[in-house]
């Protein structure tokens, strides 16, 4: 590492380039989130949708981009960082210099501590100034890249290869990104205390009505088009049964067949697909009737918020406590023994893209999982089932696994996309990502259980066999590293899990059905719980 350009006070053109900021950054170098835009207010986009109709994950077609961004190399990178940053980037350079020059235990431990708080406020201040992002600027949010000479070549190249733009069609966003989204409302804000603002503020009761509006009407729209869809496959069907009985057998004399065997079945098949028409059109009816019923409370409730005057903007301050929100989503990734330092050091993450947690990795990660697991995104909202997968944020984090956020929206449980974080530098990407996934498992659970949550389905069953196997620690963590065995070591047909467990698992967190069945071959353990399966069906319809 060359520290040579730390050594001493700082550097003089560095120096320079900050002072252009004084006149304006003289105060305690907190940044001014009013100054985010010109007039302090971003103007809301269309919300996000969630596809109900998508049934699996778009691969991606690429991990990688063919050449290095040559921008990771550039001499002139971290000036561009710290440039029109003010006291807050004063502060981090000399800070980083007396770091990385410290030789004494003590005075490294203390000018790391020192170093870590000021490198929040210096992403502070960047995102105050979101609406005009350089690309180091924006990088140094994304990854935590702040001085090309702290990494490897190597490492360089690879961080240089990730592809910059979003071309799955997927909602996972690295931190630039999610910002970019909440500013402009398309991504409703992580609130940590929402419950408190809508019982004291009624501009926030009229949005949280509206909001449960939207997840129904949203629901009901996913549901239509489900019927639909089933209108059109029984319509393809009844074509094909059509063309079966109207192929007939010509004699000689001009004269056509009677019916044979399979034509008189293809009848019954008609008359059978033609009741199952005529009731999926009484349901697809009544189903556009709720749906234009609940589209007009929504506009009504829209006309009320404008009558109230819920603003149709967003303020600076929500991208403020964003901000504060996924930084504390970074600590959480990164844990209570892990590595807090906010910025990239060649030490700390391993030099291979494959093994980051770039977009596309992680992307493939979960499609290898639900591979496994394949009711891993899916929720059940009256009696109807979609897969919505939640909001995946990649953050800048050496985090050794991801955590899930929220499993969904308090206000729109239908439809409404959870909150999942995972690190872009992690210790294993795969685990790190099964952690994440087992962690939304239990907390959609959970909520789903509600106050029963230790008492029934999913964590209640858990819950109960840890109590009484007297276990002591925090049981959701005990969870996530049993799921972590159940996908990894389980799946494969290594047994790891405790028996009851396994059981728990097996009913509650099914592997895919040819995964079953492959499994039931491998071992009488797994048999024995496949054939539970059978008699459940018979008896009970499970």
């Amino acid at each position: 590492m060359d520290d040579e350009v730390f050594a001493g006070e700082i550097d003089p053109e560095i120096a320079e380039l900050m002072e252009l900021d004084d006149a304006e950054d003289a105060d305690d170098g907190s940044p001014n989130f009013e100054d985010l835009f010109s007039d302090g207010i971003v103007k809301k986009q269309e919300a996000d949708k969630v596809d109900l109709s998508k049934e699996a994950f778009a691969l991606p077609s690429k991990f990688s981009d063919d050449r290095t961004n040559p921008i990771f190399s550039s001499k002139e990178y971290y000036k561009s960082v710290l440039s029109g940053e003010g006291e807050p980037s004063k502060r981090v350079h000399s800070l980083l210099s007396q770091f990385l020059n410290a030789t004494d235990p003590k005075d490294k431990s203390m000018y790391r501590a020192k170093l870590i708080a000021a490198i929040w406020n210096l992403s502070s201040s960047i995102v105050s100034k979101f609406s005009s992002l350089t690309l180091p600027k924006k990088f140094f949010l994304r990854y935590g890249f702040l001085l090309p000479t702290l990494v490897s070549r190597e490492q360089r190249e690879s961080i240089g290869k990730i592809v910059v733009e979003n071309n799955s069609g997927e909602p996972f966003y690295y931190f630039d990104e999610w910002l970019s989204k909440v500013a402009s409302g398309q991504i409703s804000s992580s609130s940590v205390d929402e419950v408190k603002q809508v019982r004291n503020n009624q501009g926030a009761k009229i949005q949280a009505q509206i909001d449960r509006t939207k997840g129904t009407c949203e629901f009901h729209l996913g549901e239509i088009k489900n019927k639909a869809r089933e209108i059109e496959n029984a319509e393809e069907e009844l074509k094909e049964k059509i063309n079966i009985i109207s192929a007939h057998q010509t004699f000689d004399d001009g004269l056509s067949s009677a019916y044979d065997g399979g034509q008189k079945t293809a009848l019954s098949d008609i008359m059978n697909v033609c009741r199952f028409l005529s009731n999926k059109d009484k349901e697809l009816t009544s189903s556009f009737l709720t749906y234009e019923n609940i589209k007009n409370q929504l506009h009504d409730l829209e006309d009320k918020a404008n009558q109230e005057g819920v603003p149709s903007s967003l303020n600076s301050k929500t991208l403020e406590n964003e901000f504060n929100t996924v930084r504390q989503m970074i600590k959480m990734v990164t844990g209570r023994q892990g590595n807090h330092i906010p910025f990239l050091m060649k030490q700390y993450f391993r030099s291979n893209i494959r093994d980051l947690g770039t977009r596309e990795n992680v992307i493939m990660e979960f499609a290898a999982i639900e591979a496994i697991d394949e009711g891993l995104f899916k929720r059940t909202f009256k009696r109807q089932t979609n897969r919505i997968v939640p909001y995946i944020l990649l953050v800048p984090g050496y985090g050794e696994r991801g955590i899930c956020w929220e499993p969904f929206e308090k206000f729109n449980r239908a439809t409404s996309r959870g909150r999942v974080a995972v690190p872009i530098f992690p210790k294993d990407l795969k685990i790190a990502v099964i952690a994440a996934a087992a962690d939304l498992r239990w907390q959609v659970a959970k909520e789903k259980a509600q106050h029963y949550w230790m008492e029934e389905g999913l964590t209640g069953r858990y819950y109960q066999w840890f109590t009484e196997k007297k276990i002591r620690g925090d049981v959701r963590e005990y969870f996530i590293q049993d799921y972590i065995l159940w996908i990894t070591k389980e799946s494969e047909g290594t047994q790891k899990l405790d028996k009851d467990v396994r059981g728990i698992f097996w009913r509650n967190i099914p592997f895919r059905q040819e995964l079953r069945e492959r499994l039931r071959k491998r071992g009488f353990v797994y048999n024995e719980l496949y054939k539970k399966d059978v008699n459940r069906s018979l008896s009970d319809g499970y």
